[in-house]
C-alpha cells in the first residue's frame, strides 16, 4: 500500500468503521481497474501498431503486384491481338 493509499485508508477508518472503509477502498481500486482496461482497448498497443504495420507492407506487395501482372496481361494481349488482328 502506498504512503498516499494508507493516509486515504485511514481518513476512511476516521469517517467509517473498519470494514466499511476496505470497501470503499476496493470500489475504487476495481474503478480504477476498469477504467484502465477501457483506455487500454481504445488505444494501440505495441503488438496491434507491429500487426498493422505488418498487414500494411502485405497489402503494398499485393497491390503492386496486381499492378504489374495486370501490365504484362495488357502488354501480352495487345501483342496477341496484333499479330492475329
Amino acid at each position: 500500500m502506498s504512503a498516499l493509499e494508507l493516509q486515504v485508508y485511514e481518513l476512511f477508518i476516521k469517517r467509517f468503521n473498519e470494514e466499511e472503509a476496505k470497501i470503499v477502498i476496493q470500489y475504487f481500486e476495481q474503478k480504477a481497474e476498469e477504467k484502465t482496461q477501457q483506455k487500454k482497448d481504445l488505444f494501440l498497443i505495441k503488438d496491434d501498431k507491429v500487426d498493422l504495420i505488418d498487414r500494411i507492407n502485405k497489402a503494398k506487395v499485393e497491390t503492386i503486384i496486381w499492378i504489374v501482372g495486370t501490365g504484362i496481361i495488357q502488354f501480352l494481349l495487345s501483342i496477341l491481338a496484333k499479330r492475329f488482328l
